[in-house]
C-alpha cells in the first residue's frame, strides 16, 4: 500500500519521511492493511473448501505480525521448535500448527507433541522411527503426513528449489508408498495426510498443477492399500511481483488448478509466506555517503547485507525509491552497505535520481526474509520493526542496543 501524496512517498497514510524522523534509520516497516488484504486473498480462493491456511512463519516470526495472523484465523508452518514456541505465545491454536523440516531434535519433536501441535510433515524414515519412539514415550499418538518429493523442478532460483531430485527435502517419489506401508505398521501415529512444497517465488501455475498430478498418483497407491489420506498439504511457494511487469498469478488462479486434481471429499492446507507478507514490508534507509570510484557511482547507506542479505544470498532483485519525488538527473549507481564485504549490496546498476547525503530510499518487498533472515554481522545491532495501521505507526520491535551484542555472552 505504497502511494506517492503530493511529494512525499507514504505506506498506508504515513509519510516515510515521519517514520525516518520518529524512528531512525535502517528500519523495516510494514503496512498491516497489507498483510490482511494478502491473508483474505487465501482465504477467499479457498472458499468452501474444507482445510486452513497456514502462514509460513520463517518469511517473517515477528510476533506482533503472528498475533495479526492468529487473530485473523491464519495456522502456522513452522519448521523449529522455536518458531512453534513463538506461535504458541502470538495465540496460535495448537490444532492449526503444521510442523516440516528435514532436521527435528528429540527436544523438539517432544515439545511438539507436548504443545499438542496438529501435524508433522515427516521428511524421511528415521524421522519416523523418531516419532513413534518419541510418542511411545509421552503415550501420545502423533498425527503425520509424509512430506513427499515429486520431482518438480519450477524455474526460480536454485538455492530455493525443493522439490527436484537430489535435493534434502521429502521422502523421494519412488519411496513414497513405502513410507507409507512402514507408517501403517507403527502403533504411535496416525497417517492425515499427504504434504508436497516445491521451492519458492514461483510465478508458473504448471509447476504447482504437475506436482499435485504427481502428488495425486501416490495417494491413489496409498488408499488402495487401506490408508485413509483426509488431507492434501499443498505447501506453499507462490511468488510476487519484486520487478514491475513481473506476471504474478494470484490464490485463486492457484486453487482453482488444484483443486480438480483430487477427490471432492479432501481437506487441503496451504502455506503461503512471502505472498502474504513481501509486498506488505520494505525497508527505509538513509544515504551516509556517495563516492565515484574507478568511473562508477555508489551511494553508501545505513543498510547492509546483515539487514537484507537477499541480493547477496539470491543475486534478488528488490525495488529501490527516494522517498520524495525529485526530478533531480538520474545516473546510473550502485546501492551498498557498511559491511567489509564486495559482496554487500542492495542493488547494483540501478538509474536514480541524484540524492543528497542524508536523504532517504526504500528498498521494496522486503516483508519476507528481511528481518527474519538479518544478522549481527560485523557486530551491527538489529534494525527495529514498525506496523502501520492507516495513519498510526507502532513500534514492533525496538532497536538493538550495543548492550544486545554482549547478552547471552558469558
Amino acid at each position: 500500500m505504497l502511494h506517492f501524496k503530493k511529494n512525499d512517498l507514504c505506506i498506508e497514510q504515513v509519510k516515510l519521511s515521519d517514520i525516518a524522523k520518529q524512528y531512525g534509520t535502517s528500519a523495516y516497516i510494514y503496512s498491516k492493511n497489507q498483510i490482511i488484504k494478502n491473508f483474505e486473498a487465501y482465504r477467499k480462493a479457498l472458499g468452501s473448501k474444507r482445510g486452513f491456511i497456514c502462514f509460513a512463519c520463517k518469511t517473517n516470526s515477528n510476533g506482533a505480525i503472528l498475533k495479526l495472523l492468529a487473530g485473523i484465523g491464519a495456522g502456522a508452518d513452522t519448521t523449529s521448535g522455536g518458531e512453534i514456541y513463538r506461535c504458541l505465545k502470538a495465540g496460535f491454536n495448537p490444532s492449526k500448527i503444521v510442523y516440516a523440516g528435514v532436521g527435528k531434535t528429540s527436544e523438539e519433536i517432544e515439545y511438539a507433541l507436548k504443545s499438542k501441535i496438529f501435524m508433522f510433515n515427516i521428511e524421511s524414515f528415521e524421522e519416523l522411527d523418531a516419532i513413534d519412539n518419541i510418542a511411545d514415550k509421552m503415550k501420545v499418538k502423533a498425527k503425520i503426513s509424509f512430506r513427499i518429493n515429486p520431482y518438480v523442478n519450477p524455474d526460480t532460483h536454485s538455492y530455493i528449489v525443493t522439490g527436484k531430485k537430489g535435493t534434502k527435502f521429502g521422502i523421494p517419489y519412488e519411496d513414497a508408498v513405502k513410507a507409507y506401508l512402514t507408517a501403517k505398521k507403527k502403533k504411535n501415529v496416525a497417517i492425515v495426510g499427504i504434504h508436497s512444497h516445491i521451492g519458492s517465488q514461483i510465478l508458473n501455475i504448471a509447476s504447482f498443477k504437475l506436482a499435485a498430478q504427481k502428488i495425486k498418483k501416490i495417494v491413489d497407491a496409498v488408499e488402495k492399500n487401506g490408508i485413509k489420506l483426509e488431507y492434501i498439504n499443498c505447501g506453499g511457494g507462490l511468488g510476487i511481483e519484486y520487478e514491475e511487469g513481473q506476471k504474478v498469478p494470484d490464490p485463486s488462479q492457484l486453487m482453482l488448478e488444484l483443486f480438480p486434481v483430487f477427490d471432492k471429499d479432501k481437506k487441503f492446507i496451504f502455506e503461503p509466506g512471502r505472498s502474504i507478507i513481501g509486498n506488505a514490508g520494505h525497508m527505509l534507509i538513509k544515504i551516509l555517503y556517495r563516492k565515484i570510484s574507478g568511473g562508477k557511482s555508489f551511494l553508501i547507506t545505513d543498510a547492509g547485507m546483515n539487514d537484507l542479505i537477499r541480493p547477496t544470498l539470491y543475486e534478488a532483485y528488490h525495488e529501490i525509491m527516494p522517498i520524495k519525488k525529485t526530478n533531480a538527473k538520474k545516473v546510473k549507481t550502485d546501492v551498498v552497505g557498511p559491511i567489509c564485504e564486495s559482496g554487500d549490496f542492495i542493488g547494483k546498476d540501478r538509474m536514480l535520481p541524484i540524492i543528497e547525503q542524508g536523504g532517504y530510499l526504500l528498498v521494496t518487498c522486503t516483508g519476507a526474509y528481511g528481518a527474519a533472515m538479518s544478522s549481527e554481522y560485523n557486530s551491527r545491532t538489529l534494525l527495529p520493526e514498525v506496523l502501520v495501521d492507516g495513519d498510526k505507526a507502532v513500534l514492533i520491535r525496538k532497536r538493538a542496543s550495543y548492550k544486545n551484542l554482549l547478552l547471552n555472552e558469558i
